[in-house]
């Protein structure tokens, strides 16, 4: 009989680079059919990576929480000035930051636009088998050390977007992130094991999975400007603790899927409900990066409540 077991307690292993596969969906699939998850070393453009880096480290530096006189590409924290913000606050639907500094980042058109690239849309066609549906819904992830800061437990998205469990999620660094930087962590083939059971837990999600004893490695590597992991909606992985002390890491969690396979409300809205889109959109200068979803018959359904609490897999 399998025991629960800690995130620390399984090996840690190097991501396996996928790049060379690319124009193969036969091969990726397979891949990822047995990992659970494809990285890509340098698959986005560096130079386009980093002007979005650059346009949200300058929310964060308007917000006070840089050092001053520092360029806000460097990322250094203001971690005194960021530690007055309340923790209730700060940890704001997981984003690392409060309502009003993320509704900034939400308003930003290429934080949206990044997730339409040439790239990426090729790459999911080949997984999906026809034109990806990009969930409207980006999220941003902008993690400040600070006293109240604790990395995302161990997860499965799909526990929190639902409808198809076809998802492929896309997570990717603004800017170069070592692995003392806190990156991301994929449970390699943790998708085999189907949907796990979950408890309450501090972090982005408020959940955490019960992580059997499976001896299953933990995937992750130094991330650079550029690089992409994508993975299952079943996929365990995990945020990485930020060991530098003083740097900001930012990071974006993108989603692709079928168009005519289910989805949730939830994944057609600004995450969190923080604006309403005609907001979002205001002074953008491309409208087909508006409402692009609503050209396509899509099946939507509720959301599950039921789901986050089941308990039908324990150790």
């Amino acid at each position: 009989m399998t025991t629960a077991a800690s995130p620390t307690t399984n090996p840690t292993v190097e991501l396996t680079d996928s790049t060379p596969l690319l124009g193969d969906p036969q091969a990726l699939l397979e891949r990822s059919a047995e990992d659970g998850y494809l990285f890509f070393r340098g698959l986005l453009d560096r130079d386009r990576v980093l002007g979005l880096r650059r346009q949200m480290m300058e929310v964060v530096q308007r917000h006070g929480w840089l050092v001053d006189g520092t360029d806000p590409m460097d990322g250094v924290a203001d971690v005194e000035s960021f530690d007055r913000v309340p923790p209730v606050e700060a940890a704001f639907c997981g984003t690392g930051i409060p309502l009003d500094a993320y509704r900034d980042i939400y308003r930003i058109e290429e934080f949206h636009a990044i997730g339409h690239d040439p790239a990426m849309i090729s790459l999911y066609a080949g997984l999906l088998g026809m034109q990806p549906l990009r969930q409207p819904l980006s999220i941003a992830r902008v993690m400040i050390p600070g006293s109240s800061f604790t990395p995302t437990p161990p997860h499965q998205d799909f526990i929190h977007i639902q409808g198809t469990k076809n998802v492929w999620t896309a997570w990717f660094p603004l800017g170069d992130c070592p692995r003392d930087l806190g990156g991301l962590a994929v449970l390699v083939g943790s998708q085999k094991d189907g949907l796990l059971t979950y408890h309450a837990a501090q972090g982005a999600g408020e959940l955490e999975a019960y992580i059997c004893d499976s001896g299953l490695a933990w995937g992750t590597t130094d991330y650079a400007a550029g690089d992409v992991l994508t993975f299952n909606s079943l996929t365990v992985h995990r945020g990485t603790p930020n060991k530098l002390g003083n740097l900001v890491r930012l990071s974006l969690d993108l989603r692709y899927q079928r168009s005519d396979e289910e989805i949730t409300h939830g994944s057609l809205t600004p995450h969190c409900s923080i604006l309403d889109w005609d907001e979002v959109y205001q002074g953008w200068q491309d409208p087909s990066l508006q409402y692009y979803w609503q050209d396509r018959e899509l099946t939507v359904i509720d959301h599950d409540e039921d789901l986050r609490w089941q308990k039908h897999k324990i150790c």
